[in-house]
C-alpha cells in the first residue's frame, strides 16, 4: 500500500541509535523492492521495505518534496512496450478492450521515473518523526473522523477486532484522513515504472493486478487514482495488496477505496491487520520506565520485566498482556516501549519501527491518551505547536518556499531552517529550537 500525493515511496529515514527499519523511504510506507508478491507486499522483513508510502501526514514526507505532475510525454518505446505487453496482459486474463481502454489518454510519465530514482532518504530524528505523527492537528483531526465514521468504524471493529482508533491511526498516517490519496491514474503510474525497469518485475504485477481491478469494475479509469508509485485510496493500498485483502464492507459490489466514503479502505486495512495477527484488547506498546542501567534485550512477560524494574509510567506493573520486548529507539535518555505482538502486525502494514510507533502513538491520542511522558535527547529546547507555526511563518515572510504553515518540521521546513541558519552564519542543523524562534524574531 502507498499513497501519494506526491507522495515517495522512501523511507522515513530515523536517524538516532534506533533508527527505524528502513523499509522505502515514505509513507511513508516505505519502500518495497521487489518483494515477494504472494501474499502481495506483505512478505517483509526487517530490511525489506514496503512499497507504501510512507507516513506522509502533513510534511511527513520523508524525501524529497517534488511534486510529481500528470503531464505525460510522447515517448515512443514506452508506447510500443505498451503495445507488447498487451499480450501477457490478456495472457493473465485481461480482455483486449478492458486494456485498450485502460491506456486512453495514458503515457509515459518522466516525473514518476525522477521519484523512483532519486528517493533520498530525509533523516529525521524519531522525536521529530512522532511529533508530526501525533501533532494536535492530526489527532483533532483523527478524533473528528472517529465522531464522523462512529457507526461503520464501530461495525468494522466488531467484525474484525481490530479497534477503531488504530484503523482511523493508519488512515491518518496514510492519506491524512483522506485528504491526500494520490492524483496520478495508476495505470500511467505502474506502466510507466514497469516500462523504465529499475524494478521492472514487480512494477509488472502491479500492472496485471490494476488491469484486473478495472475489469473487475470496482472503480472507473476516471476514479482509478493513487500516488506516484501506485498506491490507492484512503489508506493506500497497492494493487496486489489491493485484490489480496480489499474487502466491499458496504456490501454495494464493490471494493471501493477510492470513495468519498472511506468505509471500504477503512474495513480493508482492519481486514489486513486481522490476516496478519491483530489481537483485539493486547496494546500495541505501552510506555515504560527503565531502571538506569538496566538489560532490555530479550522478550519476556510484562510481570518478569517489573521484576526487573521496568514498570509503567504510572510506577505500575504492567499487565500481562502477552510476551513483550523493550524499545528504546533514542536510547536510554529517550522514551522506552514495552511492545506486543500488535505493533509487529502494525510493522507488516510499513515495516518500520518509527511507522508502527506512530500508528500506536497515534491511535492512543486519537483515544484520548496522554502525549508520550518521557523527555527526548534532542539536544535543544523545543518550541511548542504554535511556536513551530511561528517558524514557518517567519521562514516564509523571509521567501523560503513553504507551501503550508502547520507546525509538521518535515523535510521542507528542515531546508528552509538550514537555509536561513547559513544565511545568518550558524550551524545549519534544522532543529526548530527556541533559540532559532528567537533568531527568527530578532531579524
Amino acid at each position: 500500500m502507498i499513497r501519494a500525493t506526491c507522495l515517495a515511496i522512501c523511507c522515513l529515514a530515523v536517524s538516532g541509535p534506533a533508527a527505524a527499519a528502513s523499509p522505502d523511504t515514505s509513507l511513508r510506507p516505505k519502500l518495497r523492492p521487489a518483494v515477494a508478491v504472494t501474499p502481495p507486499v506483505e512478505v517483509l522483513t526487517a530490511t525489506s521495505r514496503s512499497l507504501r508510502p510512507q507516513l506522509r501526514p502533513d510534511n511527513l514526507t520523508a524525501a524529497s518534496e517534488a511534486v510529481v505532475t500528470r503531464a505525460s510525454v510522447s515517448n515512443p518505446a514506452y508506447d510500443r512496450w505498451v503495445r507488447g505487453f498487451r499480450a501477457r496482459a490478456i495472457a493473465n486474463g485481461i480482455s483486449g478492450t478492458v486494456y485498450d481502454r485502460a491506456f486512453q489518454g495514458i503515457g509515459y510519465n518522466p516525473d514518476v521515473v525522477n521519484k523512483d530514482r532519486n528517493q533520498a532518504e530525509f533523516k529525521r530524528e524519531i522525536w521529530d518523526y512522532l511529533d508530526s505523527a501525533a501533532s494536535p492537528e492530526r489527532v483533532d483531526m483523527g478524533q473528528r473522523a472517529l465522531r464522523r465514521h462512529d457507526r461503520a468504524l464501530r461495525a468494522i471493529e466488531q467484525h474484525y477486532g481490530v479497534e477503531k482508533e488504530v484503523v482511523t491511526a493508519v488512515w491518518g498516517l496514510e492519506s491524512r484522513f483522506g485528504t491526500r490519496t494520490g492524483d496520478i491514474p495508476v495505470i500511467e503510474a505502474v506502466s510507466t515504472l514497469a516500462f523504465d525497469g529499475r524494478r521492472g518485475a514487480f512494477f509488472e504485477k502491479q500492472l496485471i493486478a490494476a488491469l484486473k481491478i478495472l475489469q473487475s469494475g470496482d472503480v472507473s479509469p476516471r476514479n482509478f487514482l493513487g500516488s506516484w508509485a501506485g498506491a490507492m485510496g484512503h489508506t493506500q493500498f497497492i494493487p496486489t495488496s489491493y485484490e489480496a485483502y480489499a474487502v466491499d464492507f458496504t456490501g454495494d459490489g464493490k471494493r471501493d477505496i477510492w470513495s468519498d466514503d472511506p468505509t471500504d479502505a477503512l474495513a480493508s486495512t482492519a481486514a489486513y491487520l486481522k490476516r496478519f495477527g491483530w489481537r483485539k484488547g493486547m496494546p500495541w506498546g505501552v510506555e515504560v520506565q527503565v531502571p538506569r542501567g538496566a538489560s532490555v534485550g530479550g522478550s519476556r512477560m510484562p510481570s518478569e520485566w517489573a521484576a526487573r524494574g521496568v514498570v509503567g509510567v504510572d510506577g505500575k506493573p504492567v499487565r500481562d498482556y502477552g510476551s513483550a520486548r523493550i524499545l528504546q529507539p533514542a536510547g536510554p535518555a529517550g522514551a522506552s516501549f514495552m511492545l506486543f505482538a500488535n505493533f509487529d502486525v502494525i510493522k507488516r502494514y510499513n515495516n518500520a519501527d518509527a511507522y508502527a510507533l506512530g500508528v500506536g502513538h497515534l491511535a492512543d491520542r486519537i483515544g484520548g491518551g496522554p502525549p508520550i511522558q518521557a523527555s527526548w535527547p534532542r539536544g535543544y529546547e523545543p518550541v511548542s505547536f504554535d511556536e513551530r507555526k511561528e517558524i514557518q511563518r517567519r521562514l516564509k515572510r523571509k521567501g523560503y518556499p513553504l507551501e503550508k504553515i502547520d507546525g509538521i518540521i518535515g523535510p521542507n521546513t528542515q531546508r528552509s531552517i538550514m537555509g536561513f541558519q547559513k544565511s545568518i552564519g550558524v550551524a545549519p542543523d534544522g532543529f526548530p529550537s527556541r533559540t532559532l524562534l528567537n533568531q527568527l524574531r530578532q531579524r
